[in-house]
């Protein structure tokens, strides 16, 4: 006992050390304060203010008469006149009331939340230029909380549009305009494309290009400027674009500089392998089997994107490189996301391998300590030739002895520095842990979730990518349906004639257990509500919170045929492979996004019988939700799917975790400018092997040399 309170002494100790400093440390001046709120929005540097563009923009270059602005209506209007009153009212509640007038009659202006310098600020007898939506209330014409500013008689309007500012908490529209006019005239301007390039390209140049997003003239072509499609915004995104290449090229060409051990050999274990299949392998499976082995020969670090709808075969290709590694003299590692992804990895891959004399280690979190510990030595000392396993493979105490190829399952759901965690467990065994990393592993990645095209190439570009775009045959069509949950009794009695022809269902829920914000039938619900409605059917409840032994009881009943129907959350939404399911419910579908829903969906249909999957929902639908369910009734082609959630959704939630500590696009938009990407990798390709200059430069103005875009 003495120990413990010995260490919490210290640890309070520290505390009270730190706390202290805190207080005694200097406050910081407005000016700084200031300089931290800029920073939080990404703004350190004058080429930063000058990048930061405008959301949308106030036309304040026209002051109406009040009597002509209430003629049109509820729209924004500007309008100018002196204040005739102006007090504090408290009925119905506490507001500030002031009323101006022109020549042509009053306008009163209501504030619900406002200050005291207000009040007086807007003190009879003050001239005020005031922007909002007019309406009539009760008074005749008004504005609720407009924007105003005190003017003199005569004063002039601006001769452009006014921007409105990306802002953070504390900064106001007036001072990143006052902070974004003093960085443009500081900027050093010299454009980092050629004239002759910037011709051919038929490109605005980038100074003309800034200073019109920040200033339009009162001429320009609001509508371009809104939609983004105006030549002054087509050079931001390009610019932005080129820069993503660039830095994304770069970073691939300093991982071919680098070194790995090549795998060579296609020898015993490959060959068995591949004999024993009781398939025979696609002709996609084929072909990119060939793309990740001849990569697997270099001495420079595979990293290869596999992508291939569900069910299309991932896990043998990566089970076929694992055999190579290993023919090679190296261990192999794979890591999924989930147990029970991994799980169904190691039963499917150990019973490829053990018979072929391969030792395969699995290391989970749930094992316990003398598990993980004989583990971690098989591991150690190189008996494991493969290892699969979850994220507890990233941990310090795992060390491989020669470890040749990294497979990462779903890469999207771990972050860079989880993936580059495994990477650096390449050392040789007796290397120094604190030694520079000499070699690199290859890598290869999977995704059930396929890429659309246009987003590999911005945001992969610097893997290379192996898509799987054939399903084996004899996988059946999946009918999907939608139906309204007040036809709840109708779905029942599907599965229970589904479970008597001697089918097994899964009905899937997003939630374990009640929440008052969102009304949605739970999993432990539901299971007690089939459990009654089919007492003469065998019903089982799997969830994230379940001990892993308790799951895997589960899993295991209902893969044998025990379990007719099995209750669920999205555990099973990759890798649970039983080909006699055959009907697939979803509860509450319309709160899952399309990704998910295919995932779910790919469960069923991997047998001989038909099978469907049915997407139950609460209505009314918002429009996107009828978007995503109206797009898995009409196909089940994950490319098109994956092409539609990025429309919908954009790519920065598509990516999930991979954009973990990456920039996204700020300009760009990747579904209306797929034409601009093409010409950004082309024109990156030319810079790099022509011209460093124009290169480094570009990449100084875009990234500030901060080239934080590399990936792992």
């Amino acid at each position: 006992m003495p120990a413990p309170k010995k260490k919490a002494s210290a640890d309070s100790t520290k505390t009270a050390t730190a706390v202290k400093a805190a207080k005694s440390a200097p406050p910081l001046s407005n000016a700084q304060k200031t300089l931290n709120k800029l920073a939080k929005l990404g703004l350190r540097s004058d080429m930063d203010l000058a990048l930061h563009l405008p959301l949308r923009y106030e036309d304040e270059t026209q002051v109406m008469s009040i009597h002509d602005a209430s003629l049109r209506g509820t729209q924004m209007v500007q309008v100018e006149g002196v204040v005739t009153k102006s007090d504090v009212q408290f009925r119905p509640r506490r507001q500030l009331v002031v009323t101006i007038a022109d020549d042509s009659g009053p306008l009163v202006m209501r504030f619900l939340n406002f200050y005291g310098s207000q009040a007086t600020q807007l003190a009879e007898g003050v001239r005020v230029r005031v922007r909002g939506e007019l309406r009539h209330g009760f008074f005749g014409a008004e504005m609720v909380h407009p924007t105003y500013k005190v003017v003199l008689e005569g004063a002039p309007l601006p001769t452009s549009l006014t921007p409105v500012y990306p802002a953070g908490e504390g900064l106001s529209q007036a001072y990143l305009r006052k902070a974004i006019g003093g960085a443009l005239s500081r900027i050093d301007w010299r454009d980092t494309l050629p004239p002759a390039l910037l011709a051919e390209l038929k490109l605005d140049g980038f100074e003309a290009s800034v200073r019109q997003l920040h200033n339009p003239p009162t001429d320009v072509d609001e509508y371009a400027l809104e939609e983004r499609s105006h030549p002054a915004w087509i050079r931001m995104k390009f610019d932005e674009l080129l820069a993503q290449q660039l830095s994304l090229k770069r970073a691939q060409a300093a991982r071919r500089a680098r070194n790995a051990s090549a795998l060579p050999t296609i020898g015993k274990i490959s060959k068995a392998f591949i004999k024993q299949l009781p398939f025979k392998l696609t002709g996609a499976q084929q072909r990119v089997l060939e793309e990740i082995r001849h990569d697997l020969q270099e001495s420079f670090p595979m990293q290869r994107l596999l992508q291939g709808d569900v069910g299309s075969g991932k896990t043998v290709v990566a089970a076929v490189a694992a055999a190579q590694a290993i023919d090679s003299g190296f261990q192999a590692v794979l890591m999924a996301p989930t147990e029970i992804l991994a799980d169904q990895h190691f039963r499917k891959i150990a019973a490829w391998m053990e018979p072929l004399g391969v030792k395969v280690a699995w290391l989970t979190g749930s094992l316990k300590k003398k598990e993980k510990a004989e583990a971690n030595a098989l591991i150690e000392s190189g008996e494991a030739r493969l290892v699969i396993g979850t994220h507890a493979l990233i941990q310090d105490n795992v060390q491989f002895r020669k470890l040749g190829l990294v497979i990462v399952d779903e890469q999207h759901r771990f972050g860079v520095g989880q993936r580059l965690a495994l990477r650096n467990k390449a050392r040789e065994g007796d290397a120094d842990i604190n030694a520079p990393l000499q070699t690199v592993p290859h890598q290869l990645m999977m995704s059930a979730t396929p890429i659309p095209r246009t987003l590999a190439m911005t945001y992969y570009a610097d893997l290379e990518v192996s898509v799987i775009d054939e399903l084996p045959p004899g996988r059946t069509p999946i009918v999907t349906r939608t139906i309204d949950q007040n036809r709840r009794e109708e779905v029942i009695a599907r599965v229970h004639a589904n479970a008597l022809e001697g089918r097994q269902v899964y009905w899937v829920c997003p939630l374990i257990e009640e929440s008052e914000a969102l009304q949605l039938q739970t999993a432990t619900d539901t299971y007690a509500m089939l459990a009654e409605a089919l007492p003469d059917l065998r019903i089982g409840l799997v969830h994230g919170r379940l001990k892993q032994a308790e799951k895997q009881d589960v899993m295991d009943a209902f893969s044998r045929g025990e379990i007719h129907v099995l209750v669920a959350t999205t555990v099973i939404e990759v890798g649970v492979d039983v080909p006699n399911a055959s009907l697939m419910v979803i509860e509450h579908a319309e709160r899952f996004g399309l990704s998910q829903l295919h995932q779910l969906r790919g469960r069923v249909g991997r047998g001989a019988a038909a099978s469907a999957c049915i997407l139950l929902y609460q209505s009314p639908l918002g429009g996107t939700a009828k978007q995503r369910l109206m797009t898995m009734r009409e196909t089940s082609d994950g490319f098109e799917i994956a092409r539609r959630d990025l429309e919908i959704r954009g790519p920065g939630e598509f990516l999930g975790a991979r954009q973990s500590g990456e920039a996204l696009l700020r300009f760009a938009d990747l579904a209306t400018d797929q034409w601009l990407v093409e010409k950004a990798r082309n024109l990156a390709q030319t810079l790099l092997q022509n011209d460093d200059a124009i290169v480094d430069a570009h990449l100084q103005r875009w990234l500030g040399g901060k080239e934080d875009f590399l990936k792992v």
